[in-house]
Order: C-alpha cells, then structure tokens, then sequence
C-alpha cells in the first residue's frame, strides 16, 4: 500500500502544490463522478494547470500595479458611441502585443481611457503577457532620476522587459528637454519588440507642446504610428454627466468644449 508521506513527498518535487493540497478531496470527487483511471489523471492535471493559472494571474496582476480594478467588460460603451467595439475588442486579443505594436487611446478627461488600457492590460495578463502600468509623469520622473544617478541602462531595462508597458496621461504636463530625451531612448527600444499603450488628452498633432522639442516629437511619433491603433473617444465627462444629471451642472452650450477644468482632471481619465 502506497504510503501516504511518500506520495506527498513526490508531489512536492514535482511541484504539482494543487494535486498535493486537493488530493483527497479530488480523488473523492472523482471516485464519485465514476471517472476511469485515464480521465482522474487528466482531471487532476486540469486541476494542477488552472491553480497555476491562478497564482500566474494573480502575482502578474500585482507586478502590473494597475491603479484600479477596471475590466472591459464593465465599460459602458453605450456612453461613448465613438468607440469602435469592434476595435477594442480585436485588441483585446492580445495581437497587437504579439507584433510589438503601439496603441494610442485619445480624447479628453473623463472618458475613460484609463478603463480602458487597464481593461486591455488585465486582458494581456491573462493571454499570458507581462503587463506594467505607469503614469507619463512617473515614468519620465523615474528615467529622469536613473539618469542623473548614472544608472538609465538599469532604468531603461526595467521598462523594456514587459511586453506591454501603459503610459497613462502623457499630455497633462509638459516635459523638460532631457526628460523628452530619455522617454524617447525607452520607446526607440521598445520599438517592433514590445508592445506600448499611450493614454492622452491631446491629439498627436498637439504632441509638440508637450515635448518641447519638434525634432523629438517627430522622432518619437515616428516610431509609435509606424505599426499603431489610434482610438480617438469623441465624448463628455463621465463625471460631468453624473454632475449634469444630478442638476450640478447645466447642459453645455453647443459647440463648446466638454473637458473638465484643470483641477477636475484626476487619475481615470
């Protein structure tokens, strides 16, 4: 008879922790479905596989240190008919990822850019891509501070290695000419081998006034649009629309611009 510390020792070294934790409970449940010997072997692999799953996702998603909890599926599409669903959809697929391809996720505070590329991040994670969630400000701070110290290459590897990194709210502040510099060196190595998603309340075409230097903005659009998804949201506020319906705030005049005031702009934008 098979001595029960025995087989907890050999699953240990192989590392099958949720065969090993389960064992009863999963040999019971496969005892009383009738399962044969070749389906309880493959039912306990599944049960090994999706525990492992678990734990990937679940130290992935800690790694990623996104701000919040956001999926695509909570975001409400009805509220910004602009959106291609279709589009967000085909990306969430993870494609652009595998290719080292760029998504741009545009238009003005409130309208959920940052659920978005939170929702494509979660996403990537769980096809089983290493995701990392920045803010602009705190990147470009970051290699800033490598630099002076002497230390960008560490700098730049840190943010080279996942394959997706999020860039969230690039335009809110302007740069300084060296810290342009060093965001360019991070995205002319990420070029066509890793994966970026930018969040902006600007157009491209606005870019300059955020960089400071049109030969740097040329050079760092170049690389980005060269193999990108521009997903452009046309839309109001989510936090002006509650404001609006809870008779906060009157309806826009026509033709005027639905940003929110400097001080309203906030993370989830």
């Amino acid at each position: 008879m098979t001595d029960p510390e025995h087989l907890h020792r050999l699953l240990t070294r192989l590392k099958l922790t949720a065969i090993r934790d389960q064992l009863d409970a999963l040999l019971g449940d496969a005892a009383r479905r009738e399962l044969t010997l070749r389906d309880t072997l493959t039912y306990l692999c599944e049960r090994e596989i999706a525990r492992k799953d678990e734990r990937r996702i679940e130290m992935a998603l800690g790694l990623a240190k996104f701000p919040a909890v956001r999926e695509l599926g909570t975001f409400d599409f009805t509220a910004q008919p602009s959106l291609d669903k279709k589009q967000i959809a085909e990306l969430a697929t993870g494609r652009f990822i595998a290719n080292g391809e760029a998504v741009l996720l545009l238009g003005p505070p409130g309208v959920g850019k940052t659920h978005l590329a939170i929702g494509l991040g979660r996403a990537a994670i769980l096809a089983g891509y290493s995701t990392l969630f920045i803010s602009a400000a705190a990147l470009v701070a970051a290699l800033v501070k490598a630099h002076t110290q002497g230390v960008l290459e560490e700098r730049l590897l840190t943010y080279t290695k996942p394959k997706l990194l999020i860039i969230d709210e690039l335009g809110y502040l302007p740069f300084e000419a060296e810290a342009a510099h060093v965001l360019f060196q991070l995205l002319s190595r990420r070029y066509e081998r890793g994966a970026v998603c930018i969040t902006s309340n600007r157009p491209v075409g606005e870019w300059d006034a955020v960089f400071g230097d049109a030969v740097v903005t040329t050079a760092i659009l170049d690389r980005l649009l060269h193999h990108s998804h521009v997903v452009t949201i046309r839309g109001e506020s989510y936090r002006l629309k509650a404001k609006r319906r809870a008779g906060l705030l009157t309806a826009p005049p026509t033709g005027h611009s639905t940003q929110t005031p400097k001080d309203n702009q906030q993370p989830g934008a």
